[in-house]
């Protein structure tokens, strides 16, 4: 199998979140051409279940894979890049996906004695396809579930051949945050008449900037950032309304609450203030992802004695995932696998090393064999 053709194939295609509709005919139709005897292949949505069994099974171990791409027009100028305009594949998972594809080939290739479930899930970059993922397994399909869940996600920051991860917290805890703002709108030569949503969105920003630095124990961790703030049509007329868009992150739920309940506070405050209607949309809100202590530690000794392979002891990070919600209900393990681009997650410009794509299917095969 071409992984690196499959790879770019799968980069010309991205799709956002419950979308992926050619994404999933695309796996499907290879997947179902490896071994149909030996292969259960289910749709969920716009993801794919696929099950292995094993020669002699007393667990399942199962591995995810996200699937979708990001709302970012793409400028890496590649031969193979996005054919969808204004959409892209800025945070690896088509990397992520043929590295399933691989890990796949070697279970049936040489099979293994335990079951093993792999997971081409939908919506990971939002709405959220983790959490409904999980519960339709725990209702409907209970003997797709595994017993022990693994997933990676690559590092551009990090050199082709280096693995790292840590027990316990590994990414945070995050929240997307959409306010709007309504007020009354008018001619700029009579603002005594209007309610501007201009002046009152920019207070409210930096009075959000005051929110971790005077709200957070210093002790504890936490960021909350607006990357986009809208308001106004033309020069000379007042806005009546604008809107807020950030994100919260934050290293435990309490402090994300404790973030949430002052940002209503002070949106209440505008409110009084500025003589308008504030609305909240947290969005999208994930949960922090859990090393299974046992399981990072097993996974950091294999991968120290791997050839070709180094392993990081790594440092939690304000990154978002929604793996957490099966770390919440399953013992799982994420790590960094990574993949040496001069451009990060989410940038326009971000160019995975493929050469990830050569060996690690081989090196996760050979640590599913040993579990």
């Amino acid at each position: 199998m071409d992984l690196i053709q499959i790879r770019r194939e799968l980069h010309e295609i991205p799709e956002i979140g419950f979308q992926e509709f050619k994404t999933q005919r695309y796996l499907k139709d290879i997947i179902s051409k490896m071994a149909p005897d030996r292969i259960e292949l289910v749709e969920w949505r716009t993801g794919l279940v696929v099950k292995v069994k094993g020669r002699s099974p007393v667990k399942t171990i199962g591995w995810r894979t996200d699937i979708d791409g990001l709302p970012i027009l793409e400028e890496t100028q590649l031969p193979f890049c996005s054919r969808h305009e204004g959409f892209m594949h800025a945070c690896g998972h088509d990397i992520h996906m043929a590295l399933a594809l691989g890990l796949l080939e070697q279970v049936l290739e040489h099979p293994l004695d335990n079951d093993v479930v792999i997971l081409f899930q939908p919506a990971e970059e939002g709405p959220g396809g983790a959490q409904p993922l999980l519960a339709w397994l725990e209702k409907e399909r209970p003997d797709l579930l595994p017993d022990e869940l693994f997933a990676l996600h690559i590092a551009p920051e990090l050199p082709v051949g280096t693995v790292a991860t840590k027990p316990g917290l590994l990414f945070a805890n995050t929240s997307e945050l959409f306010i709007d703002l309504h007020g009354k709108g008018g001619h700029a030569a009579y603002p005594h008449q209007t309610r501007d949503m201009a002046v009152a969105a920019a207070a409210l920003l930096m009075q959000l900037q005051t929110v971790v630095s005077r709200n957070v124990d210093p002790m504890d961790s936490a960021v909350l950032t607006v990357g986009k703030m809208s308001a106004g049509t033309v020069q000379n007329i007042i806005a009546e309304r604008a809107r807020l868009e950030g994100t919260i992150r934050t290293l435990t739920p309490e402090s994300m609450t404790s973030v949430k309940k002052r940002v209503e506070s002070l949106c209440r405050s505008i409110e009084e203030g500025y003589e308008c209607q504030v609305s909240i949309d947290y969005g999208a809100n994930y949960r922090q992802v859990d090393n299974d202590e046992q399981l990072a530690e097993s996974f950091l000794r294999y991968a120290q004695d791997a050839p070709d392979i180094q392993a990081v002891r790594s440092k939690a990070a304000m990154t978002g995932e929604d793996f957490g919600y099966f770390t919440e209900r399953l013992p799982a393990l994420m790590f960094w696998a990574g993949a040496g681009s001069d451009y990060g997650l989410h940038h326009a410009k971000l160019a995975p090393d493929e050469r990830l794509l050569s060996f690690m299917p081989k090196f996760l095969y050979d640590y599913f064999k040993q579990r």
